[in-house]
């Protein structure tokens, strides 16, 4: 049987990292996930994982002048700071605001550096998601942020990715970030029709994904309503994590009533984990298609 080639589209923090490491990773993770759950324990996708991090390089291999763009020692900039806000806004429960109301700010513990809203909307999200959650998700809404508003490095990025398509290119996996990559590119129309990836794709898998936070929607210039589609003939499968702190613990059917949303559970050590997601049930399914 001929394999299908799979393209994995990552994120922005993946500068010390290589193509070949992440295609060992991602790769290590979709076979175990094959093996434990589908009938073809021997199947083996061919997988593509394009290297797009460069495109940030101002040096040897850095994103800038820090190691860490987003560290809690870098100061948001004023768009920035309002679209966190937002973010979190969206996503935190009146009740966790109201426990967080009741805090003092200076027991917070959160970055000085942020603003004393954003504190407050953080404590909020800790309180929901414990062990720090809201840290990670200031940090992933930053680097979506990035690709959002620089509309040329999001064209390069969208260009990188799809230069790895061929004609036997069947199926598309995006994990946080790299999901808003991935939907992008069909929404853009990099990929998905005959002209612009081949016949071949048929199914976008997403992991961990933040699309379902209006103000990421919003910034995509997506109006409130409006779902999120794919060409028809592209089958879209969310996986999620109730206890993902980058989703809200939540899926995609609001957003995009045609997906299929498949919940899973990752661990407790980090549920927004991709190699973890990788290996899961409904996405060893998506990968190997009618196999199992």
């Amino acid at each position: 049987m001929q394999a299908a080639q799979i393209i994995g589209v990552h994120g922005i923090g993946q500068s010390k990292t290589s193509r070949q490491q992440l295609t060992d990773d991602w790769g290590k993770a979709l076979r175990r996930g094959i093996k434990q759950f589908t009938a073809c324990p021997g199947y083996s996708p061919t997988l593509q994982m394009p290297h797009w991090t460069s495109l940030l390089a101002k040096g040897m291999d850095r994103l800038g002048p820090e190691d860490d763009p987003y560290g809690e020692s870098v100061p948001m900039a004023p768009g920035e700071e309002e679209f966190i806000t937002d973010a979190l806004a969206d996503m935190v429960r009146p009740e966790d605001l109201a426990f967080a109301d009741d805090q003092p700010l200076a027991t917070l513990g959160q970055p000085k550096l942020w603003s004393a809203r954003i504190t407050r909307l953080a404590m909020a999200y800790d309180h929901r998601f414990p062990g720090g959650g809201a840290r990670f998700f200031v940090r992933r809404m930053r680097e979506v942020r990035l690709y959002l508003t620089e509309p040329t490095l999001a064209t390069k990025v969208r260009a990188l990715v799809r230069n790895d398509f061929t004609p036997a290119t069947s199926v598309v996996i995006g994990h946080s970030l790299r999901s808003v990559i991935a939907y992008d590119l069909f929404r853009q129309e990099d990929i998905g029709t005959a002209r612009t990836s081949g016949p071949a794709v048929h199914t976008l898998v997403t992991c961990g994904s933040p699309l379902g936070i209006p103000s990421v929607r919003r910034l995509m210039e997506i109006k409130d309503g409006e779902p999120l589609r794919l060409p028809d003939h592209i089958k879209w499968i969310n996986v999620y994590d109730p206890d993902d702190f980058i989703t809200g613990g939540g899926g995609l059917s609001q957003a995009a009533p045609e997906l299929t949303d498949a919940k899973v559970h990752n661990g407790v050590g980090d549920p927004h984990s991709a190699v973890r997601y990788l290996r899961t049930e409904p996405v060893a399914h998506a990968v190997a298609g009618g196999r199992q």
